[in-house]
């Protein structure tokens, strides 16, 4: 019983990064005299950080996982970047890196890119690619849980057939776990971001590709093959542009960041989300309509899958997310006039708040999940 109380508040902690002794004793259901006992034994075998804080006017007891226990890595890879971040176990971030890539990278140049710079990052922090507990590992298409590899071909060339964590596993002798971009910008939204104390939750990541992560009580719902959320190929137009999933009129040939850019002439200088984005920011009258009508596409693809999962929150990320209120009001709009409301409305819109690095930090998440803190602990200090 001591032992599986202990795992319990662990697990906690592993989950929700940090918590006062009365927020641990509400999830775990165990007495605060229990939680308060276990703290102090496992504060002191160094195992867990305990900390003074103020909640409500009243002094608390703030508590975490200790950073001696290990680090873990989280890798993310876009279709045009690479960014790795290493952190502790209780997930403050102490070295990061962000590399360009080419928009056709192969697998397994840019696996051996990541091993590179695991190696380098974590020699250049005084230790070596053995001290990571686990990495987790993000690429923009779904992943199919059962092979590890990409499950619907043609949403990433260069990837498929590819057992994607075990290969790079391969590379750094470490265990590695892998999921869909969208799920782990998801996951890190529900953990420690906007979507967090939402029992359900949309994480919509928008940029060179579109699509959406699904969130039930702070964990991705994945689906039998992982291709739950794909919103990006949702139809909006059957008579629409070929995507290169093969399908016609899919979102993201209409919102998604090549089609937002084809609409502007050579000479415009649109060659990157980016461009768009500054330009809209100076009131550039085009890419502000560019940029609301994809919104507005955007808002009935996600009022359709409102109606099939009928979210509390819908949280909006990636780069195309950067335009703010250009691109959420015609969101709000159109997922107001498309979908179910409830007696409480539709469901909230709101913009992702961790960013740029809400995937990677879905990364360092995963692997924290894959992670026996028990096993890391010496033995005799559990005795």
């Amino acid at each position: 019983m001591r032992e599986a109380n202990r795992a319990r508040i662990v697990d906690s902690l592993k989950r929700h990064g940090q918590l006062t002794q009365v927020e641990l004793a509400g999830i775990t259901g165990l007495s605060p005299a229990t939680v308060s006992n276990i703290v102090k034994e496992l504060a002191a075998t160094g195992v867990l950080h305990t900390s003074i804080t103020s909640r409500s006017g009243r002094r608390a007891t703030l508590v975490s996982l200790a950073r001696q226990i290990g680090l873990v890595a989280g890798v993310h890879f876009t279709a045009r970047h690479l960014r790795i971040a290493i952190a502790d176990v209780a997930r403050t971030i102490i070295a990061e890196n962000h590399v360009p890539l080419a928009l056709d990278h192969r697998y397994d140049a840019e696996l051996d890119r990541a091993s590179l710079l695991l190696t380098d990052m974590t020699e250049s922090l005084g230790g070596s690619v053995r001290d990571l507990l686990a990495v987790g590992i993000g690429i923009p298409a779904p992943i199919d849980v059962r092979t590890g590899m990409v499950s619907t071909p043609g949403l990433l060339r260069g990837w498929e057939g590819v057992p994607i964590a075990e290969s790079l596993a391969a590379r750094v002798d470490r265990p590695v776990y892998a999921d869909g971009e969208a799920n782990l910008g998801g996951l890190a939204e529900a953990r420690e971001g906007a979507a967090r104390g939402a029992q359900s939750a949309v994480y919509v990541r928008a940029g060179h590709t579109i699509s959406a992560g699904l969130i039930i009580d702070g964990d991705p719902y994945r689906g039998v093959t992982g291709k739950a959320g794909q919103i990006g190929h949702v139809t909006i137009d059957e008579d629409g542009p070929i995507c290169r999933c093969g399908n016609r009129g899919c979102l993201e040939t209409l919102a998604a960041g090549p089609a937002l850019l084809g609409l502007f002439r050579p000479g415009d200088g649109m060659q990157r989300l980016s461009d768009l984005l500054v330009s809209a920011e100076r009131g550039d009258a085009s890419s502000r309509r560019v940029i609301a009508d994809a919104g507005r596409h955007i808002g009935i693809a996600a009022a359709s899958l409102s109606n099939l999962f009928d979210p509390e929150r819908i949280v909006v990320g990636g780069e195309l997310a950067l335009a703010g209120e250009t691109l959420l009001a015609p969101m709000r709009h159109a997922l107001e006039r498309s979908a179910l409301a409830s007696s409480t409305g539709i469901p909230e819109v709101v913009a992702a708040s961790l960013g740029e690095r809400a995937e990677v930090r879905g990364a360092i998440t995963l692997a924290i999940d894959h992670v026996n803190i028990e096993s890391e602990i010496p033995i005799a200090s559990l005795a």
